[in-house]
């Protein structure tokens, strides 16, 4: 019966075709390790965000004067209320660890080269689409933070000549951050932005499956083939990888459930405190800081005196991500042929994220501002450094085959 069924379905629609190209039949490295956990999991959290934000819309009021309390009504008085919302709040902050974790490999493994450079830009657009996604779902607790929060990063766009101020007005569709501004950001973080992330993360998968993984030796697998075509180098995802992904997936939710359970506030850093009190316009917070992953790029925007150029400075922390694969000119891909040179400039480019990371979350005073102009100039430094010294990076014979 069920083979009939298939075979009924497969008529109308090409369910077995899809599952033998991405997941049976798809042939992927034989020699993924540890870093190639975070690409499922990233996959398992939006789903995750995903199925507790609907239950969330469910009690959530995106009124300017309600907001705040229907959050308090889902934490008091909705059955599991309060396991929802966290759940959603920790999902975000799991969202950003994995993906900069995804990132970093990588970074390291050099998934961004050719032939994968449109995969990498699909995933950046990925990291731009969830930036947006966290800072508006960021606005709608309507607490102190996250009012002030916004009335910060949105005052930032009037610093663009000539557009700066009518992109402003038109971003809060108020002249201050108001219910107008709240009920544009629920409608954009519930409906448009979701839509715009799953899209691009089909279109990345769908990059990915056609030009083939990358592995921790750099080793195209395409290249050698036995008489039926498949790579010899290479195993069916499926069983192997989904059943290796399943350990990921309980290894994650134990760390998840930790949090969830035992720290959902994470000490003022996951949820700030000040984001328990009702938004009051008259009344600013003592340090307003945004979540721990904006701080690097918000350490960017304050290090630099002029709001213009802070303003550029911080988007170019971002746009030069995109670029990437054309800075890096070195021909060899994994890390573990690599030159000295870049394994330092790689090193230096992690420490300055993590020290800018941290300075973003502290008050902007005289010394902590010279140490992120000077970790500044570090972390846009590893792509000035990386574009002239790739060129003629020494490295290892990287091997034909996998060999380990």
């Amino acid at each position: 019966m069920f083979k009939s069924l298939m075979t009924w379905v497969d008529d109308r629609f090409p369910a077995t075709k899809m599952w033998n190209e991405h997941l049976a039949e798809y042939y992927a490295p034989k020699n993924f390790n540890f870093w190639y956990f975070f690409g499922s999991l990233a996959l398992l959290v939006l789903v995750i965000q995903i199925v507790s934000g609907i239950f969330l819309t469910m009690h959530y009021n995106p009124d300017g004067a309600m907001a705040f309390a229907s959050v308090e009504y889902i934490m008091r008085d909705v059955p599991y209320g309060w396991l929802i919302r966290y759940i959603h709040s920790t999902g975000a902050t799991a969202f950003f660890v994995v993906v900069y974790l995804h990132m970093f490999r990588g970074l390291m493994y050099g998934s961004f080269k050719k032939p994968r450079e449109l995969v990498w830009l699909f995933g950046m657009f990925i990291y731009l689409a969830l930036m947006a996604e966290a800072f508006m779902g960021y606005l709608l607790p309507w607490g102190q933070m996250s009012y002030w929060g916004a009335q910060v990063i949105i005052s930032l766009f009037g610093a663009l000549p000539i557009i700066g101020d009518p992109l402003t007005l038109w971003i809060r569709g108020d002249y201050v951050v108001s219910g107008a501004t709240l009920n544009r950001f629920f409608a954009l973080h519930v409906i448009a932005l979701p839509f715009v992330i799953v899209g691009l993360v089909v279109a990345h998968i769908i990059a990915l499956h056609e030009v083939g993984s990358n592995n921790p030796e750099g080793v195209e697998i395409k290249k050698h083939k036995d008489e039926n075509g498949i790579p010899l180098d290479g195993i069916p995802f499926h069983p192997y990888y989904s059943v290796k992904d399943i350990v990921g997936v309980v290894v994650f939710l134990i760390f998840f459930s930790l949090v969830l359970f035992f720290a959902p506030e994470g000490g003022g850093y996951l949820l700030e405190y000040a984001n328990f009190i009702p938004s009051d316009p008259l009344k600013t917070p003592e340090h307003i800081a945004p979540v721990w992953y904006f701080t690097p790029f918000y350490a960017i925007l304050r290090a630099v005196p002029d709001k213009l150029m802070g303003v550029m400075a911080m988007g170019g922390a971002i746009v030069v991500l995109f670029l990437l694969p054309w800075i890096d000119q070195c021909k060899v891909k994994s890390i573990r042929y690599r030159g000295t040179s870049f394994k330092i400039l790689l090193a230096a480019f992690v420490v300055s994220f993590v020290v800018l990371g941290w300075l973003g979350m502290q008050p902007a005073t005289p010394f902590l501002t010279l140490l992120a102009q000077i970790f500044s100039v570090i972390y846009f430094g590893f792509f000035v450094a990386l574009y002239f010294t790739s060129k003629n990076e020494a490295t290892k014979p990287v091997p034909e085959r996998i060999t380990k």
